[in-house]
């Protein structure tokens, strides 16, 4: 005759051996912080802890078992995630890089030869604006441009050069793994109106839009396919 078996599938001598003995993890913290939590949804406090692994006898530890990876504990749910969750940027976090991400783009496009069209400026501030800065206005994105030249020795019109290329890359490089294809190319054609405000692509437009591109990890392909799209009215 079978052994009798629990809802949970074990026998009663297997429980009882389980209650006699196991294992035990020893949980120590070791930092907090507040990250994204992806049970909850959220941004959520946590605890970064180290944990120890020991041999129990009727619930006391008496070996040690080794060391458990290092673990996330969310603060509210209490759920324990590897620490490559924190790689994730809090929503806070994620809506700063992405309200800088269209600035610096918009500044780009604008330095690229843009700045001296009203309808370009328009189009950038009004970009800006809907990304977070709310208080960004044609003035002051055309003041920053005229700074960017000077400190940088180019003028409007010129190809994008390392300096600004740099600056893109430091912007977009951090947003780009987060973001989902259509949040890429949205920035991308959020750019691209910019420079068509005023007429069509200039060389150093193109220029700067192709570095956006890169950076944003979109395929040269797609650049081209996407700025021809953006000329097209819709």
């Amino acid at each position: 005759m079978l052994p009798e078996r629990g809802p949970d599938g074990r026998t009663a001598a297997t429980r009882r051996a389980r209650r006699l003995v196991g294992t035990r993890t020893a949980w120590t913290a070791v930092g907090d912080g507040e990250f994204f939590c992806p049970h909850c949804g959220g941004d959520r406090n946590y605890q970064r802890l180290t944990g120890r692994r020991r041999f129990t006898v009727l619930g006391v530890p008496v070996l040690p078992r080794g060391v458990c990876a290092p673990t996330v504990e969310c603060a509210a749910c209490r759920g324990h995630f590897g620490t490559d969750v924190l790689d994730h940027p809090t929503t806070t976090r994620f809506s700063a890089m992405l309200r800088d991400a269209v600035h610096t783009v918009a500044l780009a496009v604008l330095a690229a030869g843009g700045t001296c069209s009203r309808a370009a400026l328009e189009t950038a501030a009004a970009g800006v604006r809907a990304a977070g800065f709310e208080d960004c206005t044609e003035e002051q994105l055309a003041a920053l441009v005229e700074a960017l030249e000077e400190d940088t020795g180019r003028f409007t019109g010129e190809p994008c050069v390392a300096g600004l290329s740099i600056e893109l890359h430091e912007a977009l490089d951090p947003l780009a793994p987060h973001l989902a294809a259509p949040g890429r190319e949205s920035i991308l054609l959020q750019g691209a109106r910019i420079a068509l405000a005023d007429g069509p692509y200039t060389p150093a437009e193109r220029d700067a839009l192709a570095t956006v591109g890169a950076a944003l990890t979109i395929r040269t392909d797609d650049v081209g396919r996407l700025l021809a799209a953006a000329r097209t009215p819709s």
